[in-house]
């Protein structure tokens, strides 16, 4: 089988200068008057949710040190140190825009700001947070697309990545590369694989799952295709994939690391009242509002998390 590399590495080190066009879940609920706050049964920021949420799981008091890898305009660890300012932060973001906007969102918390590829990052320098944070972003890392090879790949890049292939399918006994059109969620996989390995306590990772499904009582109303393989997304200037959450889920599994996993409809609670269910039913919306009620519904059922917690020796 023959892949390209899809990395976003480019795009993010050198042209992204805005984020107001990717209305990721987090985003869509920064603003106090966001629409989307107002069909949650708590119109909160989903920092606010998360936390509320995963305090449930995660001792947050006896945790000294976070760790966000691409954290966007730094919302999601404003709200975590707001509610724990006893942690020591830190941020590490491949893009200088994106680190630079954390900076001045995170400037009153205490937080250190690293300017890196994670993927490049040695996973010593891993191992001494408590808690690692990747929210929305593994579709960004590089993904093998399951196509005819283009001419200006680089012969050494699609080596390495085939000899990570092999790797991982014969290490943790996956079907990766058998179905010869299936694409593969390449660096997901990788930084699973280092954040574990480095020991953290207590990881989140979520993103657009290929994997998700429309639950029985929604089906009226929002629809997609659970495909079980990674999907392209076409954005502003470059490409991501959903990600194949049961592949990382084994992988952290055998690496001792119980897993929990769901949509984000488990912590963003829908008040499924008229206006909802008006806007969902539409064909075509009739203004902007319901036209973001639609798209972030659909978000809530098609984004899953992870949550891994190290199991004891």
């Amino acid at each position: 089988m023959k892949y390209y590399i899809n990395s976003t590495a480019d795009y993010h080190q050198h042209d992204l200068n805005s984020l107001g066009w990717e209305l990721t879940v987090c985003n869509s609920l920064e603003p106090v008057n966001s629409p989307c706050r107002k069909i949650l049964t708590l119109p909160l920021s989903f920092g606010e949710h998360l936390y509320n949420f995963l305090k449930e799981i995660i001792p947050f008091n006896n945790l000294r040190s976070i760790l966000e890898i691409g954290g966007g305009m730094g919302c999601l660890m404003r709200d975590l140190l707001t509610f724990n300012p006893q942690m020591q932060a830190k941020m590490i973001d491949i893009s200088p825009y994106l680190l630079d906007k954390q900076k001045e969102t995170l400037k009153s918390f205490n937080a250190d700001f690293e300017l890196t590829d994670i993927l490049s990052a040695d996973p010593a320098s891993l191992s001494g947070f408590d808690l690692v944070i990747m929210n929305e972003n593994l579709g960004d890392l590089p993904t093998l697309v399951a196509e005819q090879a283009k001419e200006n790949d680089s012969e050494y890049d699609i080596v390495d990545y085939l000899v990570k292939l092999e790797h991982f399918k014969n290490k943790y006994d996956l079907s990766l590369g058998l179905n010869e059109n299936e694409h593969i969620n390449i660096g997901a996989i990788e930084i699973l694989e280092k954040l574990c390995l480095a020991g953290i306590k207590y990881i989140y990772l979520s993103e657009h799952s290929c994997e998700a499904v429309v639950p029985e009582h929604m089906k009226q109303y929002i629809s997609f295709r659970s495909s079980g393989s990674p999907e392209m997304i076409l954005l502003k200037g470059h490409k991501e994939f959903t990600i194949k959450f049961s592949y990382l889920q084994k992988i952290a599994e055998m690496l001792n690391y119980p897993a929990r996993r769901g949509p984000f409809t488990d912590f963003l609670h829908l008040n499924f009242n008229d206006k909802v269910k008006t806007a969902l039913r539409l064909t075509s919306p009739y203004n902007d509002e319901q036209e973001i009620i639609r798209q972030f519904v659909y978000d809530l059922y098609k984004y899953e998390y992870l949550i891994l917690i190290k199991g004891d020796e």
